[in-house]
């Protein structure tokens, strides 16, 4: 083992530490940095190796090799001057390379270890007996079959001179003439009868490197019946395993020519052995280069290259490795993967996980796109909001994904494994609403089910009811709500035993819930019931840097429905989306991009700006009409309203168009700012203009 010495523990003395220590083969004696703060020296300290400022402290122990990895020449001078006759010194850079052959050194050896392991359990197992011996007639290896066959431990056999072990053994012979002997019975010193078949072993070179005995015990008949396998049906079987691999694989020599492929390679190259084997490595490529010569020239493995391979041109992914030996490259082994059979494998997945998606909530955050400031404070909003049980209520024009963040507001709760159930308010009727909320007893109204019938509050007991559009419940029915969250109980149509009930109540609206309470259309005592969590959502004009990832999502969906193969959106296109104002939001959105999509030739993979259809002007808000001008006179609300509007836009302007900072001076939530200067249609461009 060599004792090794690091001068400089910045990045490439760190990344040597590192490499090194991995290996078997080197002590590590100290880590020297005049930087006390160096990378290294903490890392050493991890790993419990000495550290230290001064390498003149150390050059004069038992050193081996010194690692100058300072980069500097002054010191590998010293260094070179300093040190004994006996201690080598090297540069980081050529250390680092060294350290690297070695590590791949270290990788191979564990492989062929791993690969004689395998091997040696094979022969283990058969029932067949099995002696090695070398090219002088030394026994290498025998087999457990050998020792029950032969009742001689192993110690007896490895190592010894086969003549010394078995008298009799014509394997010195078969050493001898090179030639196999099949068949041949032989009689052993403890009276078993074997069939013995022995076989010179010889290499690619023509060189003897051995011989080995196969042999069966025949004493018994019945013996034999039960153990006949022989070394032809391993063969077969593992020739079988090796072939029924889906894994398309070939092997090239140093030279690039190749000397193996399998038959899952034949399958997707349209290639066979005797187009491959001996022929050059590019041979196989359609388009692209041959990744085998670059391992080979580079020496270091390739991932995930596309390239078109065989006749066909199929398109494939190619990893491809070099096989380094003692330092040396011996050739390189690549791998082959069908992009079409990924392409339908991963489509598989996404519709095996949407169909799970679909038992419950559909959605999750990883679903929501936005980088905006506004859209990362709503879901931030959301994230804490999910880790309570309080009541949220999600606020925000139509089309803004409300009913998505309830979903992932579900799925990130301690409730997310229980029933998620979603009701809109304004699209169930007055007059069943109130039975399919709270279910209703039996004989309650005439056509009622036998028996009585479970209402959704029941239904998602545990879990997490969304109810969209809650503005548009009726003032009974708001009674109604109210006492379920003021006492977790529900009382159905027709009954009058309380239900007590665990259910986390998710709501949404883009009505002005506080006009709603002035205008006495909705309960005030709700609302502050409701209002526990509030989280504002931005349109899509608020934020329109978003506008490109959420296109390039609804590119990708309207392909997985539409069977399209449309890869992205021009650059001129995009600016032009980003100029509307988008009155429907993200839904909006998902309508204009599905309908260029559409109307685009299939062969076309890029939405165009002239495949855009026709956008309408202007903006149709009904939260905001009241604050319009009225020619022929205002309201005390219109004029109360228009008040506001200019009392924000003002103190906006005055704090530099920064939103927190005006939210402090009017002393309102910045929540609450949000919500008026959307409802006002307060932008920096509108408040420029106004001035």
């Amino acid at each position: 083992m060599k004792r090794v010495l690091i001068v400089g523990a910045g990045k490439g003395g760190s990344a040597l530490l590192k490499l090194l220590s991995a290996t078997q083969r080197m002590e590590m004696v100290a880590v020297i940095d005049i930087n006390k703060e160096a990378s290294g020296l903490a890392l050493a300290e991890q790993y419990q190796i000495p550290t230290g400022q001064n390498w003149r402290e150390w050059i004069h122990q038992k050193i081996d090799i010194v690692i100058e990895a300072t980069g500097n020449e002054h010191v590998l001078d010293e260094l070179l001057a300093t040190s004994s006759g006996k201690t080598v010194v090297i540069p980081g850079t050529i250390a680092y390379i060294i350290a690297e052959l070695m590590e791949e050194k270290e990788t191979l050896l564990n492989q062929i270890k791993l690969q004689m392991r395998n091997q040696e359990l094979i022969l283990n197992n058969i029932r067949d007996g099995m002696i090695v011996v070398d090219n002088q007639g030394i026994v290498r290896f025998v087999n457990n079959s050998t020792e029950r066959i032969m009742d001689v431990s192993k110690d007896s056999f490895e190592g010894q001179l086969i003549t010394d072990v078995i008298a009799q053994s014509r394997l010195p012979q078969v050493l001898s003439s090179r030639r196999k002997e099949v068949n041949q019975r032989l009689v052993l010193e403890n009276g078993k009868r074997v069939i013995t078949t022995r076989i010179p072993m010889i290499n690619a070179e023509d060189q003897l490197i051995g011989a080995f005995a196969v042999f069966k015990d025949i004493t018994e008949v019945l013996d034999l019946a039960e153990a006949n396998t022989d070394l032809t049906e391993i063969k077969t079987m593992l020739e079988a395993i090796i072939q029924s691999s889906d894994e398309a694989i070939s092997v090239v020599d140093e030279d690039g020519k190749g000397i193996m492929i399998n038959p899952a390679y034949s399958r997707i190259t349209g290639l066979k052995e005797a187009e491959v084997v001996g022929k050059p490595a590019t041979v196989d490529i359609s388009e692209g280069e041959s990744m085998h010569m670059k391992v080979l020239k580079t020496r270091r493995p390739v991932r995930g290259v596309r390239m078109k391979v065989g006749p066909a041109k199929r398109d494939v992914l190619v990893n491809v490795a070099p096989i380094i030996v003692e330092g040396k490259i011996k050739g390189s082994v690549g791998v082959l993967h069908d992009v079409s059979e990924i392409k339908t494998l991963t489509s598989e997945l996404k519709r095996a996980r949407q169909i799970i998606r679909n038992l419950e909530a559909k959605y999750t955050f990883d679903d929501i796109i936005g980088t905006s400031s506004e859209m990362k404070l709503a879901l931030e909003q959301a994230k804490v909001g999910a880790r309570t049980p309080a009541t949220v209520l999600l606020r925000g024009e139509s089309g803004t994904g409300k009913e998505l963040f309830a979903h992932a507001i579900h799925n990130e709760s301690d409730r997310k494994h229980n029933k998620f159930i979603r009701v809109n308010c304004a699209a169930i009727a007055e007059s069943i609403l109130e039975s399919e909320l709270f279910g209703y007893e039996e004989g309650a109204f005439s056509g009622a089910k036998r028996g009585g019938k479970r209402g959704i509050f029941e239904e998602a007991n545990m879990g997490s009811i969304f109810l969209d559009e809650i503005g548009e419940l009726s003032l009974n029915m708001q009674a109604k709500l109210l006492r379920v969250l003021q006492e977790s109980e529900i009382v159905r149509v027709g009954g009058t035993d309380p239900i007590t009930i665990n259910v986390r109540i998710i709501t949404a609206t883009n009505s002005n819930l506080e006009k709603a309470i002035m205008k006495k259309s909705f309960r005030e005592d709700l609302y502050y019931r409701l209002n526990r969590l509030p989280i504002y959502i931005p349109s899509l004009r608020e934020r329109i840097p978003d506008l490109s990832p959420l296109i390039d999502r609804i590119i990708d969906k309207t392909n997985q429905d539409y069977g399209r193969n449309v890869r992205s959106i021009s650059e001129p296109a995009l600016k032009k989306l980003a100029t509307y104002q988008w009155p429907g939001n993200v839904r909006e959105l998902e309508n204009v991009i599905g309908r260029a999509m559409i109307y685009m030739d299939m062969n076309e993979e890029v939405i165009q700006k002239e495949h855009i259809p026709r956008l309408t002007t202007g903006q149709v808000n009904p939260d905001n009409h009241a604050a319009a001008s009225n020619q022929s006179g205002l309201t005390l609300q219109q004029s109360l309203d228009q008040y506001e509007k200019q009392v924000i836009a003002d103190a906006y302007k005055r704090n530099n168009y920064n939103k927190t900072k005006t939210a402090k001076e009017l002393q309102v939530s910045i929540r609450n700012l949000y919500y008026k200067m959307n409802k006002y249609q307060i932008e920096k461009n509108s408040t420029q203009d106004s001035s």
